[in-house]
Order: structure tokens, then sequence, then C-alpha cells
């Protein structure tokens, strides 16, 4: 039976997808990762077939506000959309669709008659417990929440209007707003599976049959991979240092933000590891060391604590590493992930990126690996995410869809 996994966006919105298609993989299925060109590399070397999806997250890295995201939105899916149909070939038994491919894999499947999973990474669906990911971590009481929630969702469906009416003519279906597409897919009762932990966001009880709240799948390494010797050194040379790293955000902002960061770390008196990511942050000296991509579930545990932009994938590694946060959220669902990283106890209030300085990062890196609080928090929810196996319950969740 073949698999195709459909994701697209940031490396945070691809690398688990890597370890839930091993997964599928060792249960008997044959695996494609259907994702942008820059992540080839990452699915290759998990040992997955590849295939193109026709959209550029480059141009998109220096996102700050939620209008540039709307904006890069819009733009990214009318490019996906282009040529989504071409990665769905003969063969395909089941499509598994993440958060940004879904809005175009509906109706892939209408056309094909290929049935569908949704393996989504963030909570899309209204509820009374929280705000939408995208609008931020404050709550607006059980029903604005749920208004805010439906609001979401409609300019969502706006986002993805022009890829969605493209699509269908190219596959000769007749015309269907993205609307009306997600409240048939909704009405059907379509099942997704959420890859997150519920000890950060437990499954709302007002949400539909069909929508659940199943652990993190992780990105896959290899079993024999190591940390570089260099890395191994700096980790041995000394206290636990902390690692500061932006993921795929901040682009062009390298030289600002590692010498906010570096004075940060020393006046904290901790040493640091600065990860480059798309921002570019390199320093020198005895108590920093620069690195490039290393696998979380490598270098984490070995840390004090972790300040990051409070992405979904790096927000749930700290955890597992029972790694204590200082959560910089810049845009998009990060305020949202930070916030129920501070709601656990696992990290401080967080810091927002626009009014980042190194007296406020040095601030609460003192309170972070100061208080032992944070770090037990930390472990409690590292105990947790321990017993969920997300991955697991996807391949369980196919095994069923296919013997239907």
């Amino acid at each position: 039976m073949s698999i195709l996994i459909a994701t697209a966006g940031s490396r945070g919105d691809v690398a688990p997808y890597t370890g839930l298609g091993v997964a599928l993989r060792r249960a008997g299925y044959d695996v494609v990762v259907a994702t942008t060109d820059t992540f080839a590399p990452m699915v290759r070397d998990a040992g997955l077939g590849f295939r193109r999806l026709p959209a550029d997250t480059r141009g998109h890295a220096g996102v700050r506000s939620n209008r540039d995201v709307m904006r890069a939105a819009a733009s990214f899916t009318a490019e996906l959309g282009q040529g989504f149909a071409d990665a769905v070939s003969e063969g395909t038994d089941l499509l598994l669709l993440s958060t940004t491919t879904a809005p175009l894999g509906w109706h892939i499947g209408e056309a094909t008659g290929i049935p569908s999973l949704g393996v989504y990474l963030q909570p899309t669906a209204p509820t009374g417990d929280f705000p939408p990911v995208v609008t931020g971590a404050r709550s607006l009481g059980r029903l604005g929440n749920r208004t805010a929630g439906r609001f979401a969702l409609r300019m969502a469906d706006r986002i993805y209007g022009e890829a969605v009416t493209g699509l269908r003519e190219r596959l000769r279906l007749p015309p269907l707003s993205a609307a009306a597409m997600r409240a048939r897919q909704e009405g059907t009762g379509w099942p997704v599976l959420h890859g997150f932990g519920t000890t950060l966001v437990p499954r709302p009880a007002d949400w539909r049959p069909g929508l659940e709240v199943v652990g993190p799948w992780w990105p896959h390494h290899d079993a024999g991979e190591r940390l570089p010797s260099e890395l191994e050194d700096f980790l041995g040379a000394g206290p636990r240092p902390v690692l500061v790293g932006f993921g795929s955000m901040a682009a062009g902002d390298g030289e600002r933000l590692s010498e906010l960061a570096v004075r940060a770390l020393r006046r904290a008196g901790l040493r640091g590891i600065l990860q480059s990511g798309n921002a570019g942050l390199a320093a020198e000296g005895d108590d920093v060391l620069t690195v490039g991509d290393v696998p979380h579930a490598l270098l984490f545990p070995r840390l004090a604590a972790v300040v990051h932009h409070a992405g979904a994938g790096t927000s749930a590694a700290a955890l597992r590493a029972a790694v204590p946060s200082v959560a910089v959220p810049v845009t998009a669902d990060q305020p949202f992930w930070a916030g129920r990283l501070a709601h656990i106890g696992a990290a401080p209030a967080p810091v927002p990126f626009t009014t980042l300085t190194a007296d406020g990062l040095a601030g609460a890196l003192g309170r972070v690996v100061g208080d032992e609080a944070y770090a037990r928090a930390a472990k409690k929810a590292a105990r947790h995410l321990a017993v969920e196996d997300g991955a697991a319950r996807v391949v369980e969740a196919v095994r069923r869809l296919t013997r239907a």
C-alpha cells in the first residue's frame, strides 16, 4: 500500500513528518513525502520517497507580523496550488494531509477517489478552550474564543481561495469554494489526528468526533548519529549551556541578535550555544559556540535551557528533553505555544520578539535557570510525553481506515 504524506512550510512544518513516515514504513507501507525542494535531502535521508511540491518558502523567512504572514501565505498557497495535482501519482492509496496542505488535498481526493486523513501539527478547529492559534495566547472567553476560531477559518479559506479555484479547474471539477469544501469535510466527520502532546493542549471537550490529540511525532535521525566533536568538546568543558536559536525566523537580523544573545548570556553568567538558523546567528569565544542544524533529541537533554521562537516542534522538543524554555515568539502560532509553555510552568512569561533586549533576555534566563520550578514542570511534561506515541496512533488509524 502506498501512502503520500503532503506537507509544506518551514522546517518545523516538515521535519516531524520524516519520523511519522519512518513509523509507517516500518509498519509495512510504502511512504512518499510530498514537500518543497528545500527539504528533499531531509526526506531522502530518512529513507523515504520524495515528491516535489511547487512552492518556495525561502522568501518568506523574514516575516515579522501577522499581516506579513497573511501576505506570504496567500503567495505560498497560490504557488502550491499550481502544481499540487502533479504530486499525487497513480498508485497512491492514501493521502495524509498537514494543516497547510489539507485545503488543497481535499480536492485531489474528490477528483481521484483517494481517501485521506488529517495529520495536523496545530489545532485549527474552533473551541471555547482557547483562541485560534494564529491570534496569540490571550483568551477571549469561551464564546469569544469560538467566534474568533470560526473567523480564523474564514480567513484561511480566503487565503486558499485562488489556489483552490485554479486547482479545481485543472482537475476538471465543478466550481466549489474553499469554504464550501471545508464545510463538506466537517459535515462528513473527516478525521484529523493532531501531533502534539496533551500536556500542552488537552483535547477540547467541545470538538466534534473525529478530532483527536494523539501526541507528537518526532523528526527522524539515524540511531548512530552523534553530535559534532567540537560541540561535544564544548558541552564537556563546563556547566550545561543554554541554546539560543530562532529556527526559520528573523532572517537578516543575525548580527543584532547574536550580539544581544551573547550580552544576555554573559550578564546571566551562562555559557551559550548559538544555532545559526535562518537568522545567521554567530559568535566566538570560550563561553559561546555556534552550530548549524543538529538533532534536538541529541542536544537538548544536555542543556540548562533553550531560548527559542516557540515553534510547535521546538517547544515540544524542549519538553521532551525535560528542559525549560525562554520563549521569544515572532509571529503566527508561536505566541500560542509560548503561552502554553508558560501555562504549564515550563517557561516564564514569553518575551515578545519585538521587545527583546539583552537585559530582558538576561533576566528571563536568570529566572528559568535559577528557579527549579521551571525544570520540575519540564520534567513532569516529559514524563507525559514519554507515554504518548503519536506516530503509533497514526499507524493504528491508517490500519483502521484501510481495512474499512
